[in-house]
């Protein structure tokens, strides 16, 4: 391309992108863009063709670090315009030169130096159209070597596996045992990604997926990055308050205090005894149970007898028949 067609030819505003666009976002324009105006998808459209050439050769600059680098610098100092024959009698590009001509000593060109690929398809991107569609200079796409596929597997390991990690070993149909390392705090059904272990390809092997499975704890249930458990108190620890102790992942106990007047089924949170992984460390929440007596002996009888007696003017039920009312 002459860098003339540089100074005169805006290839950001080509792709819609701003001039310190990184590579990926070049590249997903370029993407959008092409099959958007691919002439395959558009067949005997003159303008669609002419803006497929455009983007591509727009593309072909700004993917180039060493072209996109000349490009700006060309553009940059193409606001300064030279009146034809101007250079001549100044030490220009003299009187038949042109832009090439000034710009080409500058980066090592001239008339015969390379001039970057237009309104071609990078080799990168034929896969996007199924190849065989041949832009300027091209006979047709030639398809990248391509990554060997992925595999899939599935595991179960522990709730304890799942809270503090574990390495599980999968043995392969051929006998070949690959072990497979399990962060701590992994969810139900969430995957891990063993690189390389996958198909083999031209470009490299796949990889192995694993879908890991956790198994139940009887006492400690997740939620989320949180623990819930179940603690039963008694009826006056309930009623009076009391400090309790109970259970945590890390396998000690940690002090949870019961306000007095605490309900069946009230959920208190210790911050931080939850589930830690490397983003986050959830609760622990801890749903009090009021437990009932099955077998009172004569002396608690009298007393819950007595707490009755002195305890006659309330009325748990009292709303009971508004609120069901229809």
């Amino acid at each position: 391309m002459a860098s003339q067609d540089w100074v005169e030819k805006d290839f950001y505003a080509i792709l819609g992108i701003a001039k310190d666009a990184s590579d990926a976002d070049i590249k997903k324009a370029y993407r959008k863009l092409a099959r958007e105006h691919h002439p395959d998808t558009n067949s005997g459209d003159a303008a669609a063709e002419k803006k497929f050439k455009d983007i591509s050769e727009a593309y072909s600059v700004l993917s180039s670090p060493e072209d996109r680098q000349q490009y700006d610098a060309i553009r940059a100092m193409g606001g300064a315009r030279f009146a034809p024959g101007a250079g001549a009698g100044r030490g220009g590009a003299g009187a038949n030169g042109g832009f090439e001509d000034l710009f080409g000593g500058l980066f090592g060109g001239g008339p015969g130096a390379r001039q970057p690929a237009g309104g071609g398809i990078p080799p990168e991107f034929a896969d996007l159209f199924g190849g065989g569609f041949g832009g300027a200079g091209q006979t047709g796409f030639q398809r990248a070597p391509q990554k060997g596929s992925d595999r899939t597997a599935t595991t179960s390991i522990s709730f304890a596996g799942s809270i503090k990690g574990t390495t599980v070993s999968l043995r392969e149909s051929n006998g070949n045992v690959i072990d497979v390392k399990i962060p701590a705090g992994i969810k139900d059904g969430q995957k891990v990604r063993q690189r390389g272990k996958g198909n083999v390809g031209p470009a490299g092997n796949g990889d192995l997926i694993i879908t890991v499975s956790v198994k139940p704890h009887d006492f400690f249930q997740r939620d989320g990055d949180n623990i819930r458990i179940h603690v039963p108190v008694t009826f006056a620890e309930a009623a009076l308050g009391a400090t309790i102790e109970v259970p945590t992942l890390d396998g000690d106990t940690v002090k949870v205090r019961v306000p007095a007047g605490t309900p069946s089924g009230r959920t208190l949170r210790v911050k931080g005894r939850g589930v830690k992984t490397s983003k986050a460390t959830g609760d622990l929440l801890v749903t009090i149970d009021v437990a009932v007596p099955q077998n009172l002996n004569k002396e608690a009888e009298e007393a819950v007898k007595a707490f009755a007696a002195a305890t006659t003017d309330a009325n748990p039920r009292q709303d009971l028949a508004a609120k069901a009312r229809l």
